[in-house]
C-alpha cells in the first residue's frame, strides 16, 4: 500500500499517521505473467466499507502463488487510495454520497468488462501505460470467481445475482444487506464471524436463496476482521503503540493470528480450486484435524 493513503488510513483508525510504513510483501508491480500452460483462472476482490484493495493481501498472494490472476479493486468514494498522478482519495462520509454494496457491484461489473478488453488484446489503462508482460491472452474468462470482505462480501452476492460471468463467490463475513432477491444456482461459500445466520436475519435469508453448492464455515474466536490482513498487521502495530491486550482482542478477536493466517491461506484456495479448477482436495468436505477451530455450520443452523 502506498505511503500517502496508508497515513490517511491510520489516522482514520485513531493511530498516529506516521507510526508505521506498510510492510513489504513478496509481490511487486510489473511482474510478468507466469504460465505453465493454458489460460489462468481469474478471481476478483471487493473490499469492505471505508477500506482499500490491499486488505486481504494474505489471500491474494496465496491465490496468485497457485496460478490465479487476482484483480483487486479500490471502490473510489469508499476507499483509501492514490491515483497515478498522486492524488489521494479517502472515503466519503456525506450521507448523500456514501457508496452501498450495489455501487460496489457496479464497479466490479465495470472491471469485468475491462477484463474482456484485456482478453481482446486492448489496453484499458486510462493513460495506456504498458501492461505486465504476458497478460494479454492469459486470462481464462470462463473461470471467474469473486470474493469480498464485509460490504464486499455483500457485493459479491449482488454481482452473482446479476452477472453470470462470475462462477463462484466467497464472502468474508458479509452482512448481506440489501437483500439478494433472486435465487443463486452457482457455488457460494460464507466464512462468518459477526454476521451469522443465527444472529442476522439478512444472512439467513441470503443462505436460503442459495440453490447450488453452498457452505458456511466459522472459526472459533473470530471477529469481523479475522479473515483479513488485520490478523497479521495489528499485532505488529500493537507493539509499536503499546496497545493493551484488551485493545488488541477488540481488533483481532480471540483467534490466534498464526492460525488465522493459515485459515486465510487454506480455505479460499480450496474453494476456488474446487469450483474453478475442479480440484480434488477434501478440506471442504467437513471438519479437519489440521484446523480444529474451523466449524462447519450445518444447512439448518
Amino acid at each position: 500500500m502506498a505511503a500517502a493513503p496508508l497515513r490517511a488510513l491510520l489516522a482514520s483508525a485513531g493511530f498516529d499517521a506516521d507510526v508505521a510504513l506498510a510492510p513489504f510483501t513478496v509481490g511487486h508491480e510489473g511482474a510478468p505473467v507466469r504460465r505453465a500452460g493454458g489460460r489462468l483462472p481469474v478471481v476478483v476482490f471487493s473490499h469492505g466499507a471505508h477500506d482499500h484493495r490491499s486488505d486481504t493481501t494474505v489471500v491474494v498472494q496465496e491465490l496468485a502463488s497457485h496460478g490465479y490472476v487476482v484483480v483487486t479493486v479500490d471502490h473510489t468514494g469508499d476507499a483509501f487510495s492514490a491515483f497515478p498522478d498522486g492524488r489521494v482519495v479517502v472515503p466519503l462520509h456525506d450521507p448523500q454520497h456514501i457508496l452501498g454494496p450495489a455501487d460496489f457491484a457496479k464497479d466490479i461489473r465495470f472491471v469485468l468488462d475491462r477484463l474482456e478488453d484485456l482478453d481482446a488484446g486492448e489496453n484499458p489503462d486510462a493513460e495506456h501505460r504498458p501492461l505486465p508482460a504476458g497478460l494479454s491472452g492469459a486470462l481464462d474468462l470462463q473461470r471467474i470467481g469473486m470474493f469480498g470482505w464485509s460490504k464486499g462480501g455483500t457485493a459479491t452476492a449482488l454481482v452473482m445475482s446479476e452477472d453470470q460471468r462470475v462462477r463462484a463467490g466467497l464472502s468474508f463475513d458479509g452482512p448481506m444487506e440489501p437483500a439478494v432477491t433472486t435465487d443463486l444456482d452457482r457455488p457460494f461459500m460464507m466464512m462468518t464471524a459477526v454476521f451469522t445466520r443465527a444472529e442476522d436475519a439478512s444472512v439467513a435469508a441470503f443462505w436460503s436463496r442459495l440453490r447450488g453448492w453452498r457452505l458456511n464455515i466459522q472459526a472459533d474466536g473470530a471477529v469481523h476482521s479475522s479473515y483479513c490482513d488485520n490478523q497479521v498487521l495489528i499485532p505488529q502495530l500493537a507493539k509499536m503503540v503499546a496497545m493493551s491486550d484488551e485493545e488488541l482482542r477488540r481488533w483481532i478477536g480471540a483467534l490466534d493470528p498464526t492460525r488465522a493466517l493459515r485459515i486465510q491461506q487454506a480455505y479460499p484456495l480450496a474453494f476456488f480450486d474446487l469450483h474453478l479448477r475442479r480440484g480434488r482436495g477434501h478440506l471442504l468436505d467437513g471438519p479437519c484435524a489440521a484446523f480444529p477451530e474451523v466449524k462447519f455450520l450445518l444447512p439448518g443452523r
